[in-house]
């Protein structure tokens, strides 16, 4: 609960504008899900999408089963105010990452600062559990995360920092990583933070 009301009251108190990860175009994401090849029917789904604006490109370019999951309500309802008529569109959960429980199989699993909140093994772990239940076989996971060299807390909270080596190491009980690639976001405040983006597919442990 107390995750919750942090979350909440970042949204109900603060703007678009006033919170470092906000992005006119997620280019990077967009080039991910870009390089699946994606069918406009494959089922994506953005873990802590919040009000990010991934949603609004994605159903621009055709695509038709998106979700999106956040533990704020007042995010999401942000982000449905903004699409208007387009927000029926998207299949919105408000949930903890860590209760959800799967009911569909994902094609694209996005994730855009969400999985570095999570600080210790087991948070981690049970992540990693729920992803892979909910992650077709042969389906992606995309992950940014703060990378090394980036900030060390956001918005009050700690944070993991990742490396490429750090974050594959992780994923690699049945996720095959593909590519991984290094960003500098420019915050509203004219900052810079250094990401990490990884992509992977995943795959049976045999």
């Amino acid at each position: 609960m107390d995750s919750i009301n942090h979350w909440n009251n970042i949204y109900s108190t603060k703007t678009s504008d006033q919170v470092s990860w906000t992005q006119d175009k997620p280019t990077t994401s967009l080039e991910f899900v870009k390089s699946a090849h994606l069918d406009k029917s494959a089922s994506i789904i953005d873990i802590g999408g919040g009000d990010s604006k991934l949603v609004d490109y994605l159903l621009a370019e055709g695509f038709e089963n998106l979700t999106v999951l956040d533990i704020s309500e007042v995010a999401l309802e942000r982000a449905k105010k903004r699409l208007g008529e387009h927000a029926h569109k998207v299949n919105w959960i408000v949930i903890d990452i860590n209760d959800f429980i799967p009911s569909e199989n994902y094609d694209f699993w996005h994730d855009r600062a969400a999985f570095h909140f999570l600080t210790t093994e087991s948070q981690i772990q049970q992540y990693l559990s729920i992803a892979k239940q909910a992650v077709r076989v042969d389906g992606f996971i995309t992950i940014g995360t703060f990378s090394d060299n980036g900030p060390n807390k956001c918005s009050g909270l700690d944070i993991k920092q990742y490396s490429e080596e750090t974050l594959s190491n992780t994923l690699e009980e049945g996720f095959e990583k593909i590519k991984c690639v290094t960003e500098d976001h420019t915050t509203p405040f004219n900052t810079k933070q250094h990401f990490l983006f990884c992509t992977f597919r995943r795959r049976l442990v045999s």
